[in-house]
């Protein structure tokens, strides 16, 4: 009895274990195009992204304006639980300095800027065309500065939603062209206000055979009353197989309100 019953046991593992191969077989994976992601404007998770995909991405900047400098810094990770679909969760914190000693002077507080969820579905993938499309939503929970909290204020100031449509295309083998863009609604209920931008993010990348690239971000922003355009010149380093270095300087190109601005972006990817 004893043996029949180890002679079962190898038989099933062994039946399991070429149904395995053969199911790998007979589902390969699904097709992905290697686009280059925008280091400022990246993106939920790469587009056609495969289920079980993971990636850490710590980042710090510093931003000039008129009056004073925020020192951004951002912890995000983003996952795959199913082909092509990408989600993430980040958490940005901006600190603030004077840029020049003035008595009075207004400055904005130091704060965790939110929590910002996100969610991405690449609902196009061309190897043909070697283009991919992908439609996502963003929402923002902001965040009261660490004053308003200590005095009272409560954690939550507003939300912010937006959805979003990205297209990418790559010519040959080395040039990546991307647009991201759609509208972002800012709602802070107790100033009884409601903000609406429009956002086009425009990027070009060139790829070395390394994985290395050099390229450029166009974000524009638009509402009613004023219209942001920073280029962004970049730079990605691959430091090992799943670890890189992004680099990033913002020229903004109305320097009465807006100054430079400089980021650096850590991305891991852990090994599956």
């Amino acid at each position: 009895m004893k043996h029949i019953i180890i002679i079962t046991l190898l038989f099933t593992a062994t039946m399991l274990s070429a149904m395995a191969q053969i199911d790998s077989i007979q589902k390969p994976k699904p097709v992905k195009i290697r686009h280059a992601e925008p280091l400022y404007m990246d993106l939920i998770r790469d587009l056609g992204a495969r289920k079980g995909e993971k990636e850490w991405n710590v980042g710090y900047g510093v931003e000039g304006h008129k009056d004073y400098t925020i020192n951004h810094s951002f912890v995000e990770y983003e996952f795959s639980p199913v082909n092509r679909l990408g989600l993430e969760v980040e958490v940005p914190f901006a600190f603030y300095r004077p840029a020049h000693v003035q008595e009075g002077a207004e400055l904005p507080r130091n704060r965790v800027e939110g929590l910002k969820l996100a969610a991405q579905y690449t609902f196009l993938v061309s190897e043909k065309q070697q283009m991919s499309m992908a439609a996502g939503y963003m929402h923002e929970f902001r965040a009261h500065s660490f004053y308003s909290i200590n005095h009272g204020r409560g954690m939550l100031k507003g939300n912010s939603i937006s959805p979003f449509l990205i297209v990418a295309k790559k010519w040959g083998s080395r040039i990546n062209t991307m647009i991201y863009t759609g509208p972002e609604w800012e709602f802070t209920p107790e100033e009884s206000k409601n903000e609406l931008f429009y956002q086009v993010n425009a990027s070009m990348h060139y790829v070395l055979p390394s994985g290395n690239f050099v390229g450029v971000e166009v974000n524009d922003e638009f509402s009613n009353e004023v219209r942001h355009t920073v280029i962004r010149p970049q730079v990605k380093l691959i430091l090992a197989s799943n670890l890189a270095l992004g680099l990033v300087t913002g020229i903004p190109t109305n320097f009465r309100h807006d100054g430079m601005s400089f980021m650096a972006r850590i991305i891991f990817e852990p090994k599956r």
